[in-house]
């Protein structure tokens, strides 16, 4: 029986004593879909993984996977592989014993076990590492080790928690196009956690965005990125600048600023950093102010102009840095550069 659905969190809330850590969530996961948790810590993201993964029980709500309600399912019996921040590899163990360790668990004989492992590491890309052990391993070695692990039991769902932290950045890059990659091939269904925005934007089919144990907003990267309903999404994702007003006849207004075509009932501004520009001229936005930080990035500049509403960020290409700071600057938006709630 197919379910559209294929992972339900239904209304689920985890407290710790008088502390809820997450407080009535609900989220649809259809089947291969990968979708991220992104947020600050403390968020709950990860609290809301150790409850897929049966190492936290729910206080209210259920978890339905594939039709079936696995809230008070004991861990070992809900077949969901989990990659940790931390690896969490077994040191004593090789590559291909720590890859087969889940399925011995499951009793399963050992040449099969062997075989199986192997493949799995052949998958992940470590078919010359079957004997190393994770202290010969470079940490993005040991990342896909732990990948394999998880993959190997054929899991329902898989969890990756974190997983690429602990890598350098030009490693992160290449380890999350490759296990997006290998996600789609497999069409495994996969919850993700990050606090990364560009991680969660590159990897993802849809982004959760979490705020203090609730659901801020859902949907895919393109959507939250040009189109966010709510004031956390607008100013978690990326480099954007909201800015509270009111709006009278298609003209929003707050100090010192003015913007035209904003729907009757917006009361925020959102201006999105890399579609700005310091320049003067016909456009819908009228604002200025000092040019208070400028920071060279290497393909960019990111610009900050103090003005009468607060504090406004503009990321520039660097072919057009910005002046001396102290400059009297006005700001001009490009497509996508203002949108409202």
């Amino acid at each position: 029986m197919s379910h559209k659905h294929y992972l339900t969190l239904d209304n689920i809330t985890a407290t710790y004593g008088d502390s809820v850590a997450v407080s009535g969530l609900t989220i649809e996961v259809a089947k291969g879909e990968l979708l991220s948790l992104l947020g600050p810590s403390g968020c709950g993201k990860t609290t809301t993984l150790r409850m897929i993964a049966g190492f936290v029980q729910p206080s209210e709500g259920r978890i339905i996977l594939n039709g079936e309600d696995i809230s008070r399912r004991p861990v070992h019996t809900r077949n969901i592989g989990v990659v940790f921040q931390s690896y969490a590899l077994f040191p004593h163990l090789t590559a291909l014993d720590n890859v087969g360790f889940g399925l011995r668990m499951r009793h399963v004989g050992k040449a099969e076990c062997r075989a199986r492992a192997a493949a799995a590491l052949d998958t992940v890309g470590l078919g010359a590492y079957y004997d190393r052990y994770p202290g010969q391993l470079s940490g993005g070695q040991q990342q896909r080790v732990a990948l394999a692990r998880a993959l190997v039991i054929e899991p329902d769902v898989l969890l990756l928690d974190e997983p690429l932290s602990n890598l350098d950045a030009h490693l992160r890059a290449d380890m999350r196009t490759e296990i997006r990659t290998l996600q789609q091939r497999l069409g495994i269904t996969t919850v993700f956690v990050t606090h990364d925005q560009q991680e969660a934007l590159a990897m993802s089919d849809r982004v959760a965005v979490m705020n203090k144990g609730l659901l801020a907003e859902i949907g895919t990267p393109v959507t939250l990125c040009d189109r966010p309903h709510s004031p956390f999404t607008a100013s978690f994702l990326g480099a954007r600048t909201v800015i509270e007003g009111k709006t009278e006849n298609g003209l929003f207004t707050a100090p010192g600023l003015t913007c035209e075509g904003a729907p009757s009932g917006a009361t925020r501004l959102v201006l999105r950093a890399s579609r700005l520009r310091l320049s003067d001229g016909p456009g819908p936005l009228h604002v200025s102010g000092t040019l208070v930080n400028s920071a060279f990035l290497g393909d960019t500049y990111e610009a900050d102009i103090q003005s009468a509403c607060g504090t406004i960020r503009l990321i520039v290409p660097s072919d057009m840095p910005p002046p001396p700071l102290g400059t009297p600057c006005s700001i001009q938006t490009q497509p996508g550069g203002a949108t409202f709630i």
